[in-house]
């Protein structure tokens, strides 16, 4: 019963990382169809991780105010019908697609905002010590595997159309759904026994004493997470444009950092599952591996070998640092406020991926074309500025 109930707990994650990865491969075409800049493009992914990043704090507060079951179940719900809303916006409608898309994408982000980081809070409670790090290695392998299911079957979906893949969400949700609601229950706790005061002032203690460690925590998952998707984002294009690769191609591509990221992460938890004093050597290896990585990749071009195998290595960073993250900001704080604090991490994470692709459409258009109109590109890295990449015209 405890591997159904991890399993359950491991399919929400999965479905959660298709609210942006699914529809990376699937931009051009919808910035095509739909006459936008590449910048309006990436609000697709931006619109959906900010109210996402900014409804989490809520609802870990009423995770754990009311339990972790009846916030969860109802934000499933909540994640299928905005991806549902924006894909029959775009079937239904033909004025204002575009605004209505953003609107329920905005919709399904306040959705998972009560999906994976409970899911994460929920194994917290139901596991303890180094099962518990196993256990959240487990979930950043499931959310791994989504992201590496994502854009392959966003692209190959996709190939029917840019809007397909909206309807992807209702249907991957249902049985993790039913999933939840069969297998998963939650330990007792009188929850309504801490009033707002006493909560705020038992958050406010924890804060205190381990501030300065969750913010850097929460620093730098949000920057793993920015380069990684970001990076994703960079790409969609750039295979297009520059290889003519597109369809269900293109979607294996754009899986190679995510594959590392999963199979990073899954072996990672298991490690640390007795080692947890490697956990911040760990996680500095990581973030040294994504900031490596970051500085070559602009000088490979045309061989997609060295490119692949750069980006593979900022998968392989976020995955050494992601379940180190995760079973520290755990494991920081008592079941009280877990939620909430764990909710505050999934949050900065979600600004994290929201930043990603705006960031790397601005460092490209400062210094060139990011578009790709015509003709061949090259990317490079971009010098003393600290911007990761620059596109020009060769």
């Amino acid at each position: 019963m405890e591997k159904l109930c991890l399993l359950a707990l491991a399919g929400v994650p999965l479905v959660m990382v298709l609210g942006n990865s699914a529809l990376i491969p699937v931009l051009p075409a919808l910035k095509k169809a739909l006459g936008l800049s590449s910048f309006q493009a990436g609000l697709v992914i931006t619109l959906f991780s900010v109210p996402a990043g900014l409804a989490i704090p809520f609802t870990g507060f009423l995770a754990d105010r009311f339990g972790r079951r009846v916030v969860l179940l109802p934000a499933l719900l909540l994640y299928a019908a905005g991806g549902l809303l924006a894909g029959l916006s775009a079937v239904l409608l033909k004025r204002g697609v575009f605004f209505f898309v953003l609107l329920s994408r905005a919709l399904q982000g306040i959705g998972a905002a009560g999906t994976a980081p409970v899911a994460m809070t929920l194994v917290g409670d139901l596991f303890g010590g180094g099962a518990r790090s196993k256990a959240l290695g487990f979930l950043e392998a499931a959310n791994g595997a989504g992201k590496i299911l994502s854009p392959i079957l966003g692209a190959a979906v996709g190939i029917f159309g840019w809007f397909y893949p909206f309807f992807i969400f209702p249907a991957f949700v249902l049985p993790v759904f039913l999933g939840v609601l069969l297998a998963v229950s939650e330990p007792p706790a009188d929850r309504r026994a801490v009033n707002a005061r006493e909560y705020k002032l038992m958050l406010a203690t924890a804060w205190r004493q381990k501030g300065l460690t969750l913010g850097g925590i929460f620093l730098a998952g949000a920057t793993a997470l920015l380069a990684l998707f970001g990076v994703l984002f960079f790409l969609s294009e750039f295979i297009e444009a520059e290889w003519r690769t597109g369809g269900f191609q293109k979607g294996l591509f754009l899986a190679v950092p995510v594959f590392f990221t999963c199979l990073t992460a899954y072996f990672t938890g298991r490690f640390i599952k007795r080692r947890l004093n490697l956990m911040p050597h760990l996680a500095a290896t990581g973030l040294l591996l994504v900031t490596g990585a970051l500085l070559t990749l602009g000088f490979f071009q045309e061989n997609w070998l060295p490119v692949f195998a750069t980006v593979g290595l900022i998968g392989t960073g976020t995955g050494f640092t992601l379940p180190c993250f995760h079973t520290l900001v755990t494991s920081s704080v008592g079941p009280d406020a877990r939620g909430i604090v764990t909710a505050l991490y999934g949050g900065v994470r979600f600004c994290g991926v929201a930043a990603g692709p705006p960031a790397f459409w601005l460092f490209a258009f400062s210094f060139g074309s990011f578009s790709f109109p015509s003709g061949r590109k090259s990317v490079r890295a971009c010098g003393a500025s600290g911007s990761l990449f620059c596109a020009r015209q060769s």
